[in-house]
């Protein structure tokens, strides 16, 4: 195994701390968020936009590739970095997460996950070892294991199953991943992911019995689903505690700019969220003082830019009621313009995080950060 982790700083009033990520195809500077490019596009951008606004690593996800376009096609094309034109590392999912989410159309066994395509209804399984295979087949750097993500809320009696059917296939799947090799040519390292819904004795039991396994990086999975913040932030809290110190941390599918800024304050290194790209198709932009609607009538003469501390493209050149007269007028530039401003906005506030750890600053500029951040604006569209 290939991948190389290396913790730099650690900020000495929290768990907060920069690391090395090193792979095969690039270095990742951690904490790092990563764009989610579902079916091998982060969408309405292109890979050289992506590469310019900073981002070192993105996620493509094993669910959809699987279905369209297929596995084995990505593969006769040379893996999904040549296929998509992304020179940089990739983590994949699973394919775990998007299965829970069809709830009414899969049905969970020992052996896997039997699945009807949401495209056309045809049926499909997946287990810990063929998600391995397609995977290999995709090329990505970091492969996920699969896994059951409990609902929220849910028993602790369908916690348990979950917990259960999630450790037994790691097991499978570390084992499997041993035994065969990628046929592209590049190492690709294989993390396991912490179950145990929003209860603490299964997230340390499934923790610790993981970490037994010995995978080259762990994710905290199962979260975001649902649940209050407070949870969220415990149970983040309750895996970093007992997570290794000398491997990487993965928080899946958080979040939000807060959620960032506290689970790093926890010890996480790695994230990806849909936000910025899905929120910026929406016509919600992300700036340091906080939320806005781009739509809202305020903006329908606000000659200003989006953020003034900002500089990415979108700023530099485009006024709030020019975004907003795109959005209402549904041109494509409008969706291009916010999501490129978004994904700025996500790199430079962890960016700026990375920094402000590395002076030991970082509790005190976390204070800052809130004094003028707004959570929510209200839509008040015309």
């Amino acid at each position: 195994m290939s991948l190389k982790f290396q913790v730099k700083k650690i900020d000495p009033q929290s768990k907060a701390r920069t690391g090395l990520l090193e792979l095969e195809r690039g270095t990742v500077q951690t904490p790092v968020f990563m764009p989610v490019g579902t079916q091998a596009t982060v969408k309405t951008v292109t890979p050289d936009e992506l590469e310019s606004l900073g981002s070192e690593i993105i996620l493509g996800n094993t669910y959809h590739l699987f279905l369209r376009p297929g596995d084995q096609i990505i593969r006769e094309a040379g893996g999904l970095h040549r296929f998509m034109n992304w020179k940089h590392p990739i983590l994949t999912d699973s394919g775990g997460y998007q299965v829970f989410s069809l709830a009414e159309l899969r049905k969970i066994h020992e052996e896997g996950v039997k699945f009807q395509s949401h495209i056309d209804g045809s049926y499909h399984t997946f287990t810990p070892e063929n998600v391995i295979d397609i995977q290999r087949n995709l090329g990505s750097d970091i492969m996920m294991v699969l896994d059951v993500c409990a609902p929220y809320p849910c028993t602790l009696d369908e916690a348990q199953k979950a917990h259960e059917h999630t450790i037994r296939w790691a097991k499978q799947s570390i084992q499997y991943y041993k035994e065969n090799t990628s046929p592209h040519g590049f190492d690709q390292a294989l993390f396991a992911i912490i179950q145990g819904a929003t209860y603490e004795s299964l997230r340390r039991e499934s923790a610790d019995q993981l970490i037994d396994l010995d995978f080259p990086g762990y994710a905290i999975g199962g979260l975001a689903v649902g649940e209050p913040k407070d949870i969220l932030y415990g149970m983040t809290d309750l895996c970093t505690d007992r997570m290794p110190a000398d491997k990487p941390r993965y928080l899946m599918g958080v979040g939000k700019p807060e959620d960032l800024v506290e689970s790093i304050a926890m010890g996480v290194d790695m994230f990806d969220c849909v936000i910025p790209t899905r929120n910026g198709r929406n016509a919600t932009l992300l700036t340091w003082q906080g939320r806005i609607v781009i739509k809202n009538k305020q903006y329908e003469r606000d000659f200003n830019p989006v953020d003034p501390q900002c500089d990415c493209l979108t700023c530099r050149n485009f006024t709030k009621a020019y975004l907003r007269h795109l959005f209402k007028a549904n041109e494509v530039l409008g969706l291009r313009l916010a999501t490129i401003h978004n994904l700025h906005f996500y790199m430079d506030l962890i960016r700026r995080i990375r920094k402000e750890i590395e002076s030991g600053t970082f509790s005190d500029w976390k204070k800052s950060f809130y004094k003028s951040y707004i959570i929510e604006e209200p839509n008040k569209e015309d």
